[in-house]
């Protein structure tokens, strides 16, 4: 039987810049400007050891998008 290799899971925030859509006092849209190089990451759960990998993966210098909430 093969072992299986151990699971590695970080999770960690950062700080990025947003724009915020008001509409009549109410928030319409959410842009969050994704394209920010990740800077003084936090660990928010799990295993603190695999944060400097996990941030070399989710910022690899590829082009991200913007993500949008809202109508």
């Amino acid at each position: 039987m093969t072992e299986q290799p151990a699971c590695r899971r970080v999770v960690f925030q950062y700080l990025v810049p947003v724009h915020v859509e008001v509409e009549e006092g109410q928030v319409c849209r959410v842009t969050v400007i994704d394209e920010t190089a990740v800077a003084d990451p936090t660990v928010v759960e799990g295993d603190v050891s695999y944060l400097a990998e996990a941030v070399a993966a989710a910022d690899d210098g590829q082009a991200w998008p913007s993500w949008e909430f809202g109508y």
